[in-house]
């Protein structure tokens, strides 16, 4: 009998720790959801919104929001994984593989990029963004394009002139910001772009992220974004140490 007790002790002992180690992995990437990737080395995930899907209306609406987050970025997360375990590639650091993404093959390129470039998207943009940047981006702005105006025009005549899917940045390097833009799921990080630096400011310019409401309307789904840009994130991107 005494026997048998210390036989359920252990196996009870036994799944407390178990449950614990799952409870751990899954803390582990709730915390970072927002940063993308889970530190378990297990896979990249989906970040949450960081705000309801309709919180961008009317500008954005609900509808786009979780179609664009909740199946086009999953299926980024999704064969990002794929590929990066077919391979045998260590996957816990996202930017690291993108800032050598020449080695790596076109599934992890686009897929990574996608994951990297959708998880930032959705940061930069709030509920309560638009309107004109302040201190050090405002300053910066000004020292390169004479004004936030101008900056804003010439932002929007790369968004709008990106041929097909791509993106449009604002970025700096070199303590120097730039405007430009990138085809399909690539980003300044990576040793293939023309354009390189850290990204500050990010807009999808593929037709999921705008048709349901604007339908090929590309210059007024880019007029309304501005809308909702987080001037407050885009600062704390400037001020951040890689």
């Amino acid at each position: 009998m005494k026997k048998e007790n210390s036989r359920r002790e252990f196996l009870k002992k036994s799944a407390m720790a178990t449950l614990a180690g799952a409870a751990l992995r899954l803390t582990g990437n709730a915390t970072l959801a927002n940063g993308m990737y889970s530190t378990a080395g297990d896979v990249f995930i989906l970040p949450a919104l960081p705000y309801p899907v309709d919180a961008l209306e009317p500008h954005i609406d609900a509808q786009t929001m979780q179609i664009h987050h909740g199946k086009h970025h999953q299926a980024y997360v999704t064969n990002l994984n794929r590929a990066l375990n077919e391979a045998n590639i260590d996957k816990t650091d996202l930017e690291r593989i993108l800032e050598g993404i020449s080695k790596y093959s076109v599934a992890i390129r686009n897929n990574g990029g996608g994951h990297y470039n959708h998880s930032l998207f959705w940061k930069l943009m709030s509920p309560t963004g638009g309107g004109e940047p302040t201190g050090a981006v405002a300053d910066a702005i000004n020292s390169t394009f004479g004004n936030f105006s101008t900056f804003r025009e010439k932002f929007n005549a790369v968004a709008t002139s990106r041929f097909g899917s791509g993106w449009a940045w604002l970025v700096i390097r070199d303590n120097k910001i730039e405007i430009g833009s990138t085809p399909n799921q690539d980003n300044p990080l990576m040793d293939v772009s023309d354009l390189k630096g850290k990204p500050l400011l990010a807009l999808d310019v593929w037709e999921h992220a705008y048709y349901l409401k604007y339908q090929n309307k590309r210059v007024e789904y880019i007029q309304a974004w501005w809308n909702v840009v987080n001037w407050e994130e885009v600062s704390r991107l400037m001020l951040a140490k890689k």
